[in-house]
Parts: C-alpha cells; sequence; structure tokens
C-alpha cells in the first residue's frame, strides 16, 4: 500500500486507515485480529481510534492485539479526545480534562506514546489558547507525536494553526480529519482550501458515504447492515434520500464500465483528492476489509472522476 505525508509534517501514513468506531461491539476481538492482521499483511499502517468509541473498548481492544498480534512499531496509531458523552456538557476542550484523557488513552492502549493525536471536535466554551497549550504539553511530555484536529470547520483550523505558529516552538496542527465522499462534500467550501494553506493534511473518514456507496442500500435495507442497527440507523438515514440515491446509481455505472466494485470507485474518488493524505475506512468482518483493500490499484480516469464530481456537486 501505498505510503503519504500528512501535510507539509514528516509523518508518513498509509493512504488508507483503518477505523475502530465499532470494535468492542459490532466488530469482536477475533474480528478485530483478523482485521489488523490483514490490514497491516496488506501494508496499511494507519490505525485510527478514539476515546469515546464503544465507551473506551475500542482502545482497550486494540491495545491487546498491539501486545499479542501487531507490533507496536509497524502501526501509526491516531487517537482523539474531547467528546464527553457521559459528562456535564457534551465536549470538553478544557488542559484539565484533556490531559487526563490521553493518559487514560495509553492507559487503554498499553502504550506510552501515540503518534497522532487529535481534537475530537471544537469546544467553543474554552478558550482556543488554553486548548492549544494542552497540545504543547502533551506533545512535550512524550504522550503524542504529532497534534491533530477533527471535524473542525475551516476557519477553526485556520485559527488554531496560525495561533501555533505564532508562538516559536509551539506544536504544529499537522492533520484535519473530517467526513469526506461523494454524498459529503462540505469539506471542499473551506477547510480543504483551509488545510492546504496551513499545511495540513486531511484524513477522511467514512469516505464510503456511511456504506451508502457500496450500494447494498439501493432495494432496502439489509437485516446485517448497520442501518438495520439501532445505534447506526439514525447515522446512515440522511444519505438514503432521493439526491444520494442518484449518485449511488451513477456509482454503480462507472463501476460496471470499469469492470470493478462500486465500493472501489467511491473510494478511489476520495483517495485521490488533492490534499488527502489518508482515507479512514471501516469494516465489520474482514471479507468487507479484504474488499476495500483490493481498492488500492484502482485509478480512475479522468473523465469519471468529472462526471462523479458533476453528479455529486452540492448545492
Amino acid at each position: 500500500m501505498q505510503q503519504r505525508y500528512v501535510g507539509r509534517s514528516g509523518l508518513s501514513v498509509s493512504r488508507l486507515g483503518l477505523g475502530t468506531m465499532t470494535w468492542g461491539r459490532d466488530t469482536d476481538a477475533d474480528e478485530a485480529s483478523a482485521q489488523l492482521r490483514t490490514f497491516v499483511d496488506a501494508g496499511g499502517t494507519l490505525v485510527d481510534t478514539a476515546d469515546v468509541y464503544t465507551g473506551g473498548d475500542a482502545e482497550r481492544l486494540l491495545g491487546r492485539l498491539l501486545r499479542d498480534q501487531v507490533p507496536r512499531s509497524e502501526l501509526v496509531i491516531s487517537t482523539k479526545a474531547v467528546v464527553t458523552p457521559l459528562g456535564r456538557r457534551p465536549r470538553d476542550a478544557s488542559r484539565r480534562h484533556l490531559v487526563a484523557a490521553v493518559d487514560a488513552s495509553l492507559a487503554r492502549l498499553g502504550v506510552d506514546h501515540v503518534d497522532l493525536w487529535q481534537l475530537h471536535t471544537y469546544d467553543d466554551e474554552v478558550p482556543l489558547e488554553e486548548t492549544l497549550a494542552a497540545l504543547d504539553a502533551i506533545v512535550s511530555s512524550g504522550r503524542a507525536v504529532y497534534a491533530g484536529v477533527c471535524d473542525y470547520a475551516g476557519w477553526q483550523l485556520a485559527a488554531a494553526a496560525v495561533a501555533q505558529r505564532c508562538v516559536p516552538g509551539r506544536v504544529p496542527i499537522v492533520s484535519a480529519q473530517a467526513e469526506y465522499s461523494l454524498l459529503a462534500r462540505e469539506p471542499e467550501r473551506e477547510l480543504l482550501p483551509a488545510a492546504e494553506h496551513v499545511g495540513a493534511g486531511v484524513l477522511a473518514w467514512s469516505p464510503l458515504g456511511r456504506g451508502v456507496l457500496t450500494g447494498k442500500y439501493r432495494t432496502g435495507i439489509p437485516a446485517d447492515s448497520r442501518a438495520a442497527t439501532p445505534h447506526f440507523a439514525d447515522f446512515v438515514r440522511p444519505y438514503l434520500d432521493d439526491r444520494c440515491r442518484s449518485v449511488v446509481e451513477s456509482v454503480m455505472t462507472a463501476a460496471d464500465g470499469l469492470g470493478v466494485s462500486p465500493l472501489a470507485v467511491a473510494l478511489s474518488w476520495v483517495r485521490d483528492q488533492p490534499g488527502v493524505a489518508s482515507a479512514i475506512v471501516g469494516a465489520r468482518t474482514r471479507g468487507q476489509l479484504a474488499g476495500i483493500l483490493a481498492a488500492e490499484e484502482v485509478v480512475l480516469p479522468r473523465e469519471i472522476r468529472e462526471a462523479l464530481d458533476d453528479v455529486s456537486s452540492p448545492d
């Protein structure tokens, strides 16, 4: 698998990343182990998690696999903090919370540092200066090597990145993670230009449109799909409208013409967008992951990319 630098940093990651949002709930230990081994064998390095994924179980499971299955040195581990579903408010980017959160993540992972530590969302109730100072403390202490943000608007990314640059020795923001797919092109308005300007690489989550771009929902909701589960039904539903169906049909047409899977068409479109360092995918089974990894060799012709650009253009 090809490796790419994240923005203008020296951090190198595989251009497909493995997401762990369902590990410990929909993905059990045996399946997670099989997926991680398959991913690493294919040359994958970036594994993305967060302190709130399945209540911390995703980090715990990944930590067990690091001890038993895959050497720590073979992976680029990224995790996140700020979201606090059990706290007094939904997010907390205070220094107090962030320092405690990174220590808790390291304990669950069983490691002394992570490669990329990200602010999971923007918190407008905490001064940005305090949040960024916490990033500096965490990186300078050796708990993390690089720092990034997730689900920031373009102006929020720019504000954070510029503030870091204004103080000599400050830790730079090297990455911006955002939902980006043929069904979610909003990052092109602000985030991608801002990331390019400040030198941050984009990590695209849900590049398959929450699974909709695989075509599995064309005739209904399969019983074994995420949309059929109570905890993911609302997550998938926004992409089951008429506009999204039109985009899916265009992906199916392109896939038929190229002789590849719809998944490969949708994934390669995102993966090869300017500024994208890695597309982070989540799979329910090792078989699904194998299909995703098979898209590594697919490169869309210019004419097909342009046609998909047109049909999926945001309002």
